[in-house]
């Protein structure tokens, strides 16, 4: 078959998961083993590469078994409370906490510190339960509360000095939109701070003029990844004819038809090597 196969400039890990995963190779070098709190990626595929090398996934039932070990943080970060935790039993850390996420969990430390005493409240716009939301949570003793929707904010009483944060890999425009939610109910104690990754966020505007100039968009993510279901919905929003694949298995040929363009793109949990393993699938069809 006669495809045109173009891949996407601008898709594959971002700058966190790249000094993650470089930062644990490294270590596996010379190393048989790893720990790392959580999967480093959300991408079973390059999960399963970095395993062979010897990474191993715990979580934080399993750090409170270790002593003496070494534990990768991955760039998501973590509460304060794991690292004290490591402290008592003697682990190491590999900080790989992104710089993005890491100035977002000092301001929102400093703005808790800030509201606490005039009963005010820290609202955090993310996914319940995601690894990032839970260590900015954590800066917060737990206090913060998570905002999935405008429609969570009729729960929340906004008489109260209100601060609001987002998830660094939110769409910029749900945040938005949730910020003039609460402008609307007239909220007169209330800030937002802009706290959604620049590199992520840049993506958005580029994917939806990609998506739009092929005739067929293959997105490739791990189906564990949030940022990768945000940007497969907005694939699907500017071209249906998108699919999500995570392997070449995936692949289907009756997806396309001769002489089509197809463009190939990812989250910021897919390697490049794996936007071009589909790559070399499409034009070998």
């Amino acid at each position: 078959m006669n495809l045109s196969v173009d891949i996407d400039k601008y898709s594959g890990f971002c700058n966190g998961v790249v000094n993650a995963v470089k930062k644990a190779e490294r270590y596996l070098d010379t190393n048989k083993r790893l720990y790392s709190l959580g999967a480093i990626v959300h991408n079973s595929v390059e999960i399963a590469r970095l395993q062979q090398k010897g990474l191993e996934i715990i979580d934080i039932n399993r750090m409170k078994e270790l002593k003496d070990d070494v534990v990768l943080v991955r760039a998501h970060g973590e509460p304060p409370a794991t690292y004290k935790l490591a402290e008592e039993r003697g682990v190491s850390i590999i900080d790989c906490t992104c710089p993005v996420v890491l100035k977002l969990q000092r301001d929102i430390a400093a703005k808790y510190k800030e509201l606490k005493p005039l009963g005010g409240q820290i609202l955090i716009f993310g996914k319940v339960g995601h690894a990032e939301v839970n260590g900015l949570v954590g800066q917060t003793e737990g206090e913060a509360i998570v905002v999935e929707s405008p429609a969570d904010i009729d729960k929340i009483d906004l008489s109260k000095p209100t601060a609001l944060f987002s998830q660094t890999t939110k769409d910029i425009n749900e945040y938005q939109q949730l910020i003039d939610s609460i402008n609307d109910r007239g909220c007169k104690f209330f800030s937002a701070y802009n706290t959604i990754c620049r590199q992520v966020a840049s993506r958005y505007g580029h994917l939806a003029d990609f998506a739009r100039s092929h005739d067929v968009i293959l997105f490739v993510s791990g189906t564990e990844s949030s940022n990768g279901r945000v940007l497969f919905e907005l694939c699907k929003k500017y071209n249906p004819r998108s699919y999500r694949v995570e392997n070449g298995d995936d692949v289907k040929r009756d997806w396309f038809r001769e002489n089509e363009s197809v463009g190939i793109c990812g989250a910021t949990s897919t390697p490049r090597w794996q936007l071009e393993e589909i790559y070399y699938i499409c034009k070998h069809l």
